[in-house]
């Protein structure tokens, strides 16, 4: 009789998160996660005492991708942060569930504006982000905010149905809101 197939924590994340992207969050369960292994609940039990657990394992898989989504950006010459936005404003678009879990169901470890801005799961954007404007780290805070305030924006419409998506008017109202937000830091230091 061959072994039967063991079922990781780490499988168990990842069907998790493939429930997420394709029926929402509210659809992770024992039931839901184990068809997608093919098997019973008793693993998923075994690895997480409760579906909350498993929520926020799968909460922090997605703030991962996300993460890696946005930073997908072309090594051309191009405007990092109107590329980070656009991902942003995509990331809504193409994986509105995903969207909705990360910013939209309550399992943000942040309770605040200032705590979300420093967290540091924000590290590597903003590290970019620094690069790419050649300003101080609280500079770079500062445009980050008024960006990611006008994109979470953006995309929140779009993904809750609310708005079709023009990439090109997007880019557009994104490119104003960079230059307004990078002139308002630069004057601060006169």
């Amino acid at each position: 009789m061959p072994p039967t197939a063991k079922i990781t924590k780490e499988m168990i994340i990842n069907a998790a998160f493939e429930v997420a992207e394709a029926e929402g969050a509210e659809s992770i369960n024992a039931r839901t996660v184990s068809k997608r292994l093919d098997c019973s609940t008793q693993p998923v039990m075994y690895h997480f005492a409760t579906i909350e657990e498993l929520k926020k394992a799968a909460y922090e898989k997605t703030g991962e991708f996300h993460t890696e989504y946005l930073l997908n950006i072309s090594k051309t010459e191009g405007n990092v942060m109107l590329e980070i936005g656009l991902n942003y404003i995509r990331f809504a678009v193409e994986k509105p569930n995903l969207f909705r879990f990360l910013f939209q169901s309550g399992y943000a470890a942040e309770n605040s504006v200032p705590e979300m801005i420093s967290s540091q799961e924000l590290v590597p954007i903003l590290s970019v982000m620094q690069k790419a404007m050649k300003l101080n780290e609280k500079q770079t805070r500062d445009v980050f905010l008024t960006l990611a305030m006008f994109v979470h924006g953006y995309a929140s419409l779009i993904a809750n149905n609310s708005f079709r998506f023009d990439e090109e008017l997007a880019a557009a109202h994104l490119k104003q809101v960079y230059k307004g937000a990078v002139l308002a830091v630069r004057e601060e230091k006169l």
